[in-house]
């Protein structure tokens, strides 16, 4: 019998294809398409594309100064993150491994292709990569966090959290000692399933 929780999982995935299929749609409507993950217009997209792109000295006298005096505090992130993305990478690579859990593939979270937009100017590709290389890298953290935490310790939190990771659901529910051993048990045997980075089966 299916659980509530695979049946909002199974809709979850559900809402997922749709969205991959509106994805689709519009890139037929922008007239762009993908080969081997580079994006590439047709050529007088681009060229209309370049035709809207602001220069960097119009771009930039028409920034708030406060907002540019901001910058520093934006990008000193970057070595923290980078940090991060070595210190989580040498995690799993040492650790998953030992629990039997399927490594997260990064360049499933970490997209770097906003940059190919040619009405965008060099400052606003900059802000682009750097964007995408730190929400991807978020997304990947939480990632390895969850296959861990569903390793580990599925259990519900007492009250409500701001997000919630794909294996939340599945978690034993805050309070339920009889149930904690065998939903350990059943939390293992399911992040230990091959198929969670797209390599195999789906869970």
């Amino acid at each position: 019998m299916t659980s509530p929780a695979e049946t909002l999982l199974a809709r979850i995935r559900e809402l997922q294809d749709e969205l991959e299929q509106d994805l689709h749609r519009r890139r037929e409507a922008f007239r762009y398409r993908l080969e081997n993950g580079r994006v590439v217009f047709e050529k007088d997209i681009r060229a209309r594309h370049r035709a809207l792109r602001v220069g960097l000295a119009t771009f930039l006298r028409g920034t708030r100064p406060m907002v540019l005096l901001t910058a520093p505090a934006i990008y000193s992130l970057i070595v923290p993150f980078v940090l991060l993305d070595l210190l989580v990478s040498l995690y799993q690579a040492l650790c998953f491994p030992v629990y039997g859990i399927e490594k997260v593939r990064r360049r499933d979270f970490i997209r770097i292709d906003r940059h190919h937009l040619a009405y965008l100017n060099a400052l606003q590709k900059l802000n682009c990569i750097y964007c995408g290389y730190c929400n991807g890298l978020i997304g990947y953290v939480q990632e390895v966090a969850g296959r861990t935490e569903a390793y580990w310790c599925p259990i519900k939190h007492a009250a409500r959290i701001g997000s919630y990771h794909a294996y939340y659901a599945q978690f034993v529910d805050y309070g339920d000692a009889e149930g904690f051993e065998a939903g350990l048990s059943a939390a293992r045997q399911h992040i230990t399933r091959p198929g969670l980075s797209g390599l195999g089966p789906k869970p």
